[in-house]
């Protein structure tokens, strides 16, 4: 790479907690960097989820290089212990981080494409050396081009929720049934949203944390005064096993144990059915408009009012299609981080940190980090993103010893993926427990009361 070339800015794409601490970790290295974010505020995904509790404290979700450029403004983090909402994470910690990067954060820019200046995805000859080449719009919807020595993906993964279909794609009749299906945890704090699914039926769809957090949110609504006749039915591809509810008291993220503890409780007080072993095919409605729900071996499920899908979320890699890539056939992430993070092998946290080296690409000096750098797996955790972009700024400041160091220890077992429920201490002490069974209808019931901002 040139002068001319390594005197352009890093682009980082999305101001969201990994994009954001990206940028600190550049500045700390003397590295200039520019955030592009799609939407009008720092950390909007995270703000499209602001009811949901993390099951991260406050002492893991933010990053030391981000905490040292907030101290002169006389930012002080949140109590370490306590679990912060997405609302809590947003305002009290992301978008003061963006207000101290200021102009190096510009928002309402869409990235539409990433390529190398006069090079597409064909060409050899010194491709190297050339700069990158974004192209973006704006809040008008001008074109732009901002040209960078190297680029950091952390656009996540939100926009981009998975379908019901158990083959991937969307079942049949899916898409039609828009108006009744979400694809995100219902806020139920929400007037309107609690209107919509107090004392109907719904089926949820997932395994993870976000269908244990629906599943205790929706609990916690049929206990209410208001929520009379609420039922779910927890809809599972896979039989319960052990490891279904994730580490329960063996879990060194307490709140992600109490997560899967909550799902788990409700197993016995008969507040939804579970339905395993069934991988939805297509969705009709009845004569009444409510939505049956048909799997792959024929059969019928009850109608329900509403279905929530929550199987999980996959990168969006249109914008890099210029780009030369390599990832995993499988996960969609880069190749030589699939193997550490695969579900297949890694169900119960087992996944190693990783840097610059495990998320390198064929295209020399792009970077996916975050919640995209782990494709369709849904382990990660904000303190694995925060080691990704640590060690990718050494790396891209020449400091290859920092950038091959580890200097992160991840907490053991339980279910990784997603933010969580978490607001009674109590919790923590709760006793863990699992189950096993062959696919079959089983009752689920009572859950914790759920965390909310």
């Amino acid at each position: 790479m040139n002068a001319s070339t390594t005197a352009l800015p890093v682009v980082v794409i999305g101001a969201g907690p990994i994009g954001l601490a990206a940028a600190a970790r550049l500045i700390e290295r003397d590295i200039q960097p520019l955030v592009l974010e799609a939407g009008p505020t720092a950390a909007t995904a995270v703000r499209a989820w602001s009811h949901v509790r993390l099951f991260s404290p406050w002492s893991e979700v933010v990053d030391p290089a981000a905490e040292k450029l907030l101290a002169p403004t006389g930012w002080v983090r949140p109590d370490g212990s306590a679990y912060p909402s997405g609302a809590d994470w947003a305002g009290l910690y992301l978008q003061p981080l963006a207000d101290v990067l200021g102009e190096k954060v510009r928002y309402n820019t869409t990235v539409t494409g990433v390529s190398r200046t006069g090079r597409d995805r064909i060409v050899d000859a010194d491709r190297d050396t050339q700069p990158f080449v974004i192209h973006s719009t704006g809040p008008d919807g001008a074109e732009e081009r901002i040209y960078a020595r190297a680029v950091i993906d952390a656009s996540g993964t939100w926009s981009t929720p998975s379908p019901a279909g158990g083959s991937g794609l969307p079942a049949l009749g899916e898409k039609a049934a828009a108006d009744r299906i979400s694809y995100r945890i219902p806020d139920l704090k929400n007037p309107a949203v609690r209107a919509r699914y107090a004392g109907r039926r719904t089926a949820v769809i997932g395994s993870g944390a976000s269908a244990f957090t629906a599943l205790a949110y929706l609990a916690d609504l049929a206990k209410s005064d208001d929520g009379a006749g609420t039922h779910a039915t927890w809809i599972l591809r896979r039989g319960i096993s052990g490891s279904t509810f994730g580490g329960g008291e063996a879990d060194q993220l307490p709140a992600r144990g109490a997560l899967g503890l909550a799902a788990k409780a409700a197993v016995d007080d008969g507040y939804a059915d579970a339905i395993t072993g069934f991988r939805t095919d297509a969705v009709e409605r009845d004569g009444g408009g409510r939505l049956v729900l048909i799997g792959e071996d024929g059969r019928r499920l009850d109608a329900v009012d509403e279905v929530v899908v929550l199987t999980g979320l996959r990168p969006d890699l249109t914008f890099l299609d210029e780009l030369r890539l390599g990832l995993d056939v499988r996960l969609q992430a880069p190749t030589a981080l699939a193997p550490l993070i695969d579900p297949n092998q890694h169900s119960c946290g087992t996944v190693y940190p990783h840097g610059a080296g495990e998320l390198s690409h064929p295209e020399k000096g792009l970077y996916v980090v975050g919640m995209k750098s782990y494709g369709r797996a849904p382990t990660f955790l904000a303190m694995t993103g925060y080691e990704q972009v640590r060690s990718i700024a050494a790396h891209l400041a020449g400091d290859h010893e920092a950038a091959e160091r580890v200097e992160l220890t991840l907490p053991e077992t339980g279910v990784c993926g997603g933010a969580g429920l978490f607001d009674q201490p109590a919790a923590e002490e709760s006793g863990a427990g699992g189950c096993c069974a062959a696919p079959a209808t089983l009752t689920i019931g009572a859950t914790p009361t759920p965390g909310g901002c």
